[in-house]
């Protein structure tokens, strides 16, 4: 039986839950956020002790400037509401991606969150935001080439690994896809080189424990070579 230590979430298909239902969209990230807080409960009771969200994309800033508000207002809304239910679970905040994007205020919380929570050491939240795997990759080539500059023959994937947003974070054993799209849309490219793929049709908001329990029971159920 494959352990499952690290969970990826491309969290999809909150406007098209909306849509379909006559709501406004942002009623759908709304639902989206609430569906957050609940299986991130089933998360912590299955044992995983890394989880990674993939809550605001690079390409999410073409979005309207409505919608991108209504996001980040609800992000806001996480931080302030949810950091002390993470330090009560001993669960350590991390925020990765182009953080610098969002403004003063914004950033200010996101570094205060991850602060109040740094000791935290039973698990780790890890939240893509502004999150490109690709541009993560381009800035830790720079960093990479900067840091060993002198040791370049030498310096390997380890190395580099030590330069990724996601340095001193595990790769992801099992990464979930809601909304019915079989792409990873730029999340993690790096580090998913080796992670079972799960993708279903069901959209984010109306994602259901059992649902969640049979896919977590499918990834336990496969053969995992690693290349081997």
């Amino acid at each position: 039986m494959n352990k499952l230590s690290c969970l990826g979430i491309i969290m999809d298909g909150n406007r098209r839950f909306a849509r379909e239902r006559g709501l406004p969209l942002v009623e759908g990230h709304r639902r989206g956020l609430a569906k957050v807080k609940e299986v991130l409960d089933w998360v912590w009771q299955a044992d995983i002790k890394t989880v990674f969200l993939y809550a605001f994309s690079t390409e999410n800033w073409h979005r309207s400037k409505i919608e991108v508000s209504a996001l980040l207002v609800l992000f806001r809304k996480f931080l302030k509401t949810e950091v002390k239910t993470l330090r009560q679970r001993d669960i350590r905040l991390v925020c990765l991606g182009e953080l610098g994007r969002f403004s003063r205020g914004l950033k200010k919380l996101i570094d205060e969150a991850m602060a109040a929570t740094k000791d935290c050491r039973t698990a780790t939240l890890a939240v893509a935001l502004s999150y490109g795997g690709r541009a993560e990759i381009v800035t830790a080539a720079k960093i990479f080439a900067e840091k060993y500059r002198t040791s370049l023959k030498t310096a390997g994937e380890k190395e580099f690994n030590r330069c990724l947003w996601t340095a001193g974070l595990p790769d992801p054993d099992l990464i979930i896809r809601t909304g019915g799209e079989q792409r990873l849309s730029n999340f993690l490219p790096w580090q998913s080189v080796y992670s079972e793929l799960y993708f279903t049709k069901t959209y984010w908001p109306a994602l259901k424990r059992q649902e969640f329990e049979a896919i977590i029971a499918d990834y336990r159920s496969r053969q995992r070579r690693l290349g081997r």
